[in-house]
């Protein structure tokens, strides 16, 4: 018979090296020369990234030990922004790839979202099912719920969201994988011309392929009301709570 604390010792140590060994999703838009955002890591993130509520920059557990994103730390009633200093041409085709780990206990709650946004470095918003962006009202969010709201199609869902409105989804998908409990990795794909948005998952499990989780159509820069944006995070946790962490994070697209 395994001990409980052997079987949990080898579920850490798998899910290390998922982490680690994750191959990033290859779509079909690629920038010229390097990504305007990449940060392979986080380490030295502290002096681009500007980080609101409780966004944290750290070392990961376990036998990873590298420097991550942490939007939430696993408490109650938490929230987390943090944003590019660098701003994005919404009239410009561009590619966002990230990977996410969102884990801590049963049920996990909220969710986190990816963000176009002209509130500004500091914008932050509601706990809970705001996921860390509720009110920010000039913004464009494609979120990972982890959480069934009353709004809410299940607790295991993608939606495209305007203005700032939890409530409100504008589009919706169901990936096939879990978004709590398993790193994967995410790929928002923006076509200026067509103003098509795609969202892709991907399991960091070996032989996995990518899936597009929700497809719309939105035109960024009219939502948003400026042609230029900040890009990044938000999540939010309430009586259930998780610890939502960013992995690596490249943005392929103009700057402004």
């Amino acid at each position: 018979m395994v001990s409980s604390r052997v079987a949990r010792g080898g579920l850490i140590a798998a899910l290390a090296l998922s982490i680690a060994g994750g191959v990033a999703p290859s779509g079909a838009f690629a920038a010229d020369g390097e990504p305007l955002i990449n940060y392979p890591t986080f380490a030295g993130a502290s002096k681009t990234l500007e980080r609101n509520g409780s966004a944290d920059i750290l070392t990961s557990s376990g036998r990873l030990h590298q420097r991550i994103l942490r939007l939430t730390a696993g408490g109650y009633r938490q929230v987390g922004s943090a944003w590019s200093r660098k701003k994005l041409d919404l009239n410009e085709s561009f590619e966002s790839v990230f990977k996410v780990y969102l884990h801590h206990f049963r049920p996990g709650a909220d969710g986190i979202a990816f963000l176009v946004q002209d509130d500004g470095p500091r914008a932050l918003g509601g706990w809970g099912g705001g996921l860390g962006y509720r009110s920010i009202k000039h913004s464009v969010a494609v979120e990972f719920d982890t959480f069934q709201n009353s709004t809410d199609p299940s607790n295991n869902h993608l939606a495209v969201v305007m203005g700032g409105n939890p409530d409100q989804h504008s589009a919706v998908g169901e990936p096939s994988i879990p978004l709590y409990g398993r790193p994967f990795w995410a790929r928002v794909n923006y076509d200026a011309g067509s103003n098509a948005l795609r969202v892709y998952v991907k399991s960091l499990r070996a032989g996995a392929t990518e899936e597009l989780a929700l497809e719309t159509t939105v035109d960024l820069a009219g939502e948003v009301g400026s042609d230029t944006a900040w890009v990044g995070f938000t999540a939010g946790t309430g009586n259930a709570l998780s610890k939502q962490d960013i992995y690596s994070w490249t943005v392929d697209g103009a700057g402004a």
